[in-house]
């Protein structure tokens, strides 16, 4: 399983990135809760490749395997997303759940959803 920890550190550098091109880009050309829908699909696209890429290069062993290791990602990312967050940009955490209200248009807990499952889904895709 240790392989699929490492797998998971490019994921940190793809939010990143994903990110950046946001505020860098379309995100001055709409308001705050579409940039963030948008930014949320992207994201989700790009994630779904990499972990499409990883599914092909470290195969995963079984339908379980592939399942651990997207509820592993889905904590992994969670937990970063908090802890940098709140320790590193100092957010408060009313601002850190904000993103996770379905019910104010915030999608961010749909991409989470990806996360998790994706593994499992392009296993079956690619067995």
């Amino acid at each position: 399983m240790f392989k699929y920890v490492l797998a998971w550190i490019p994921m940190v550098l793809i939010g990143i990135l994903n990110g950046v091109a946001r505020v860098g880009t379309y995100g001055k050309h709409m308001d705050e809760l579409r940039a963030h829908q948008v930014s949320t699909l992207t994201g989700g696209a790009l994630m779904g490749l990499y972990i499409y890429a990883v599914s092909r290069l470290l195969k995963f062993e079984s339908p379980r395997q592939a399942v651990l290791v997207g509820v592993m990602w889905l904590l992994m990312t969670v937990a970063f997303e908090f802890v940098f967050g709140r320790y590193v940009a100092g957010h408060e955490w009313r601002r850190l759940l904000h993103d996770y209200d379905l019910s104010a248009g915030r999608v961010w807990a749909l991409f989470l959803l990806w996360v998790a499952i994706a593994p499992y889904v392009f296993y079956r895709l690619t067995e």
